[in-house]
């Protein structure tokens, strides 16, 4: 009898895991141990000898390895050789998800299971309901008569609706490729009922499905009119997906594409076409668009070939600049045109491209492409060897990119000139090498010293107007550093407070600071406290620092037994001896009123903290001590608690005529979200250009999210001192969620005609 009751408990373990996301993967999955005991409480025990009958009756439960089964009635068919529990009956399993039923039939030597008027409730509160529902241990589990709730019954303490279900005559999940099909389906959404389809196939509900299923898209613009699409999957399997994504524009007609994703084992192609031809190009005016014909085509790969290494590639071509964005089928500037090897190990990093940029954009131009630098490749290269016996590390790192430009990428804001990149080909390559240790004096002194050197190779031909004639450099820099701190920590048992003193010395031997000849890497730089302890703070490799520098401050830090944290980052920098590195700042001004160009650099100062549970503060600070003038600052708070959200932002950078920034930036900027009502929130966000005396912007909206159904909608409108002035723009969002995983929807903006 223990034996036959054990079978019965087995069959729950042969059952397929429920489509992902629906229903937890581990539901019925747990592992049963065949030696575990069972155990059988009930009223009665009866055993019909005619029949061949073996029957337990009155309040029955079944135990095994964690399964419990609840029921009135089980009985063993031994003839038929099929195990059923009759009546009302409730299984739980190892993790906690519940089944109800009124009968649970067992037969065919566990290879099938039939569960008539089921319930399923999973441990997240989701809830699957059905007339009937046939598990095939092979194939597939079909639904009769089905429905899907992520929450339950989909009502509140209070009685109310929420959330959202989908209704079918008809679910089956194919354990094969996982793929999902729903006939008749209805989508409702707080009980009302917004969308059906007479059938509906997807591939599969992993997450990365997911995020490539199917969905309609809606769209305005001036010059395209209303759009309105939509992506159908025309074939896919385990391996391949080809998606057909028409879209019709009002004032321009019918845009094709398609799309095909093709896996593999060990990597992914993917290749999309889009083209149209314009009823109406004279719509663009003067912008690139104005044509008959428009169209794209992008593809990609990555590949894993081995342990390690990852290769793959990215293209993009198209008819102009500006086709992607008019038809809104990319938000980025720029594309990279690329192929790439990369190598990740512990120890070891190496990276190689061939890379061409296109910027992207209606006014875009091929004199503007023109300008953009190709790296004809850039290889990078790192490798560290820690030594025996405690001895320190070694670090080894290498460079090598070769650009090539058609054209001088010039600029000119407020007076300040900028050259980005000149005419031509350069070539710039890199080694260095170190070493360095940390060392633990008495009483807790930490002192690491640092040693080692690098050497640039160079060469440009002279091609541009702006630097003609040939040029190669030779530069070996010496380097060597000393990083002391003296960490005291005191503790009561429930605080923790360190006080941190820093003292650096760093020593580069050299006077060539550009020593890539062009700058195209380095070109970006705000002195703060997360750079004030570094030895090199130029951002790439063409800029170096020289001379010997010292780096004087210190860290304090303290966490509270209730959870609050306080930091603060702040010292100065002093060039002693050598060439200021930042005092040269290049032709692209690299560095200028960064507070680095005098002997004695800005002071920085980094603040952050948290004093009570929703709250979050933040703030730094560059002062110029030699007037004791704040150059820049800038400072933000947040609060997020019961519904409640706020946080306030101001930035202040003071005048930089040096970078073409003829005033002082004064702005400030906050955002309010408050409940108004269960699941309801308005939303407020508001921006004032101090300096300006104007509006930087103004907006808001409202969002609806009860866990498992949002929706919202926020519109925005930008002052005239913006960087994209009076433009209105309206965010959309909606999502349908459950709590073991699935998020799907759009979240992103609604073009909207400006005025």
């Amino acid at each position: 009898m223990r034996a036959l009751l054990l079978g019965a408990a087995l069959c729950f373990a042969a059952l397929p895991a429920q489509a992902q996301n629906l229903v937890p993967p581990d539901f019925f999955n747990a592992p049963i141990d065949p030696a575990a005991p069972t155990g059988v409480d009930a009223a009665t025990l009866t055993f019909d000898s005619v029949k061949n009958l073996i029957e337990a009756s009155g309040d029955v439960v079944l135990t095994s390895s964690g399964y419990t089964v609840k029921g009135q009635t089980l009985v063993y068919d031994r003839a038929a050789n099929s195990v059923k529990m009759t009546g009302a009956v409730t299984v739980i399993d190892p993790s906690g998800n519940v089944l109800e039923t009124t009968d649970l039939d067992i037969t065919g030597g566990l290879k099938q299971a039939f569960l008539n008027a089921l319930t399923i409730t999973s441990y997240d509160g989701s809830r699957i309901t059905a007339d009937s529902a046939d598990y095939d241990s092979v194939l597939q589990s079909i639904y009769t008569n089905a429905s899907y709730a992520p929450c339950g019954d989909c009502i509140d303490d209070k009685g109310r609706r929420i959330g959202w279900s989908v209704n079918a005559s008809r679910i089956v999940h194919n354990s094969v490729d996982n793929s999902v099909t729903l006939e008749n389906a209805t989508l409702s959404l707080l009980g009302l009922p917004v969308a059906w389809l007479p059938y509906l196939w997807l591939p599969d509900l992993s997450n990365s499905a997911l995020s490539r299923a199917p969905r309609p898209t809606f769209s305005y613009g001036d010059k395209t009119g209303f759009g309105v699409g939509v992506s159908v999957n025309a074939y896919s399997t385990q391996w391949t997906d080809i998606y057909f994504n028409p879209k019709f524009f009002s004032r321009q007609g019918l845009l094709l594409g398609l799309e095909w994703v093709q896996r593999f084992d060990a990597g992914t192609i993917q290749v999309k076409a889009t083209g149209i031809r314009q009823w109406d190009p004279g719509a663009f005016g003067a912008a690139n668009g104005n044509r008959e014909w428009r169209g794209a085509l992008q593809t990609s790969g990555t590949f894993t070939p081995m342990a390690n290494w990852e290769a793959g590639w990215s293209y993009t071509a198209f008819s102009d600049a500006g086709y992607l964005e008019d038809y809104e089928l990319t938000t980025a500037k720029s594309t990279t045109n690329q192929v790439y090897a990369t190598h990740v190990s512990e120890q070891t990093y190496f990276d190689i491209r061939l890379q061409h940029f296109n910027q992207l954009g209606t006014s875009i131009t091929e004199t503007d492409q023109n300008r953009q630098g190709a790296n004809l490749p850039v290889t990078r290269f790192e490798h560290i060897v820690d030594l025996d016996d405690d001895m320190g590390r070694l670090a080894f790192e290498g460079q090598l990119r070769n650009v090539v430009r058609q054209a001088d990428s010039v600029a000119s804001v407020n007076g300040a000139n900028y050259v980005y990149g000149y005419q031509g080909t350069k070539t710039h390559a890199l080694l260095q090498a170190s070493w360095q240790k940390q060392f633990i004096g008495g009483g807790g002194l930490v002192f690491t010293p640092y040693a080692g050197g690098r050497v640039d190779l160079s060469y440009y031909d002279g091609s541009s107007p702006l630097l003609p004639g040939q040029t190669s450099l030779i530069s070996a820099t010496p380097i060597a550093a000393l990083d002391i701190r003296y960490p005291l920590v005191a503790n009561n048992g429930a605080d923790v407070h360190i006080i941190e003193p820093i003292a650096q010395l760093v020593y580069r031997g050299s006077d060539t600071t550009t020593v890539g000849i062009t700058n195209d890497d380095a070109q970006s730089f705000v002195f703060d406290d997360t750079n004030l302890f570094s030895y090199n703070r130029f951002s790439g490799s063409d800029r170096q620092e020289t001379g010997l520098r010292a780096n004087i401050g210190g860290r304090y830090m303290a966490n509270f037994g209730d959870g609050s944290y306080f930091e603060v980052v702040g010292g100065q920098s002093f060039q002693l001896a050598g060439t200021n590195a930042f005092a040269t700042p290049g032709q692209a001004n690299t560095g200028v009123g960064s507070g680095l160009s005098k002997t004695n650099s800005y002071a920085v100062l980094g603040a952050y903290g948290s004093f009570t549970p929703g709250v979050a503060l933040g703030a730094k600070a560059q002062v110029d001590t030699d007037a004791w003038k704040l150059a820049r600052f800038s400072a933000g708070g947040s609060y997020s608690a019961s519904g409640y959200a706020a946080s306030v932002d101001y930035r202040f950078i003071g005048a930089n005529p040096g970078q073409g920034q003829i005033k002082d930036q004064h702005e400030i900027v906050g955002e309010l979200t408050i409940p108004v009502a269960d699941y309801w929130s308005l939303r407020a966000n508001t921006g004032w250009d101090i300096s300006g005396n104007t509006w930087l912007q103004v907006g808001g909206g409202i969002v609806y999210d009860d866990g498992y159904l949002t929706i919202g909608a926020n519109a925005r409108r930008t002052g005239s001192t913006h960087t994209s002035p009076n433009s209105t723009s309206v965010l959309a969002t909606f999502a349908i969620k459950a709590p073991a995983g699935l998020n799907l929807g759009y979240n992103g903006a609604v073009p909207v005609p400006n005025f």
